[in-house]
């Protein structure tokens, strides 16, 4: 199952990627508060600003989409998420490869891959799976060595800690821009441009700095990246008994760990 595992952790850590290039300043909110007057800043010191008012964040909304280059698919990944490592959400990774739905709640994962995910990402058994499946959710623990890909990506404290890691990233030119508007929330754009990568970061210019979007281009990347819904919590429902399958029933316990 070394293919279902490979494809899986490829679509989660899409947006990680996408976060480590930006160099720190990330993510966005978008409730209209008072003026918080960044536009007065310099663009470092809306840069750090952003990081830190990520940081402070307890859940958020993750959205991504488009290519990273290296000859990657587009993917797409809509995932909510909060330090306790609660989640919920889906990853695509493009061209009719397969989307898989996550759930994470406690330390119970569920995993729901598309048909075209057993096709492409397993050939050979994936179609027996499926089959067996037959639309459900595989269920298995947070600390199975065959979902921990999908736990860790579950996690806010991983996204966090990947933002402190790169807190001293800050190579290439960094301009800021003028006060605007994002789908009516003022903004000021920071633009980061390095090894032919143009990194733009729309930072909210009400309430906590967060940004509202990214955007990457350049050297065979284009992709967007949003974040939304900072401090709301994950949703809390999780796939009924009945619509769930045991991981080590279906796999083997046997089955080599990723």
């Amino acid at each position: 199952m070394t293919g279902r595992h490979r494809g899986t952790r490829r679509a989660a850590w899409a947006a990680v990627v996408v976060l480590g290039i930006t160099g720190g300043s990330v993510l966005g909110s978008g409730a209209a508060q008072a003026d918080n007057g960044i536009d007065k800043l310099s663009a470092q010191q809306i840069a750090d600003r952003s990081r830190d008012a990520l940081l402070s964040a307890h859940s958020l909304h993750l959205s991504a989409r488009g290519e990273l280059g290296e000859d990657t698919p587009p993917m797409t990944l809509e995932l909510t998420l909060d330090r306790d490592g609660n989640c919920n959400g889906s990853v695509d990774l493009g061209h009719s490869q397969g989307s898989v739905r996550i759930v994470k709640r406690g330390d119970d994962v569920w995993v729901k891959p598309d048909a075209n995910f057993w096709k492409n990402q397993v050939p050979g058994g994936g179609s027996a799976f499926a089959a067996i499946l037959n639309g459900r959710y595989m269920k298995g623990s947070a600390d199975d060595p065959r979902l921990r890909d999908v736990a860790n990506g579950c996690d806010l404290d991983t996204f966090r800690k990947l933002i402190s890691d790169n807190a001293e990233n800050d190579r290439g030119t960094l301009n800021k821009g003028h006060r605007t508007t994002l789908d009516g929330a003022p903004v000021v754009p920071v633009t980061r441009v390095r090894d032919d990568r143009t990194v733009t970061t729309y930072v909210a210019a009400t309430g906590k700095p967060y940004p509202l979007k990214i955007t990457v281009q350049g050297r065979g990347a284009d992709a967007v990246v949003g974040f939304s819904a900072f401090d709301k919590p994950v949703p809390t429902t999780t796939p009924p008994p009945d619509q769930t399958y045991d991981i080590s029933a279906l796999l083997g316990r046997t089955s080599s760990p990723v």
